[in-house]
């Protein structure tokens, strides 16, 4: 990793942080977020997937479209806090289970994420 490539994944961090603390808090079986990222196509190629502590929450938080956008407008709103600018933020949020997981892959999320 670049050393710029290295600042810009720092900052990541930082406002994805925040996020998910703000999103512990307010969505009910909401547990974690990670991105993924491949610096030589980025914005373009970041994903950010939410993570739920089981099917049953993550059903209950898409079927509410207002708990949705105020999720998706939070993390656009901090992306641009550090100059991350996205066209679509819909198409860089992913959503997946600790349920899931554990059923697909052990529960080994480096290996579900590659």
């Amino acid at each position: 990793m670049r050393k710029t490539d290295k600042k810009i994944d720092n900052q990541l961090i930082k406002v994805l942080t925040g996020v998910c603390d703000m999103a512990l808090k307010e969505i009910k079986g909401f547990e974690w977020l990670t991105h993924l990222v491949n610096y030589s196509n980025f914005p373009k190629s970041l994903k950010i997937v939410c993570v739920f502590d089981n099917n049953e929450n993550l059903k209950l938080f898409k079927s509410n479209a207002n708990n949705q956008q105020k999720l998706q407008k939070l993390i656009q709103s901090k992306l641009l806090e550090v100059d991350v600018k996205v066209k679509n933020i819909v198409a860089h949020l992913g959503y997946d289970t600790q349920e899931n997981c554990e059923k697909e892959h052990d529960g080994n999320w480096a290996k579900r994420l590659v």
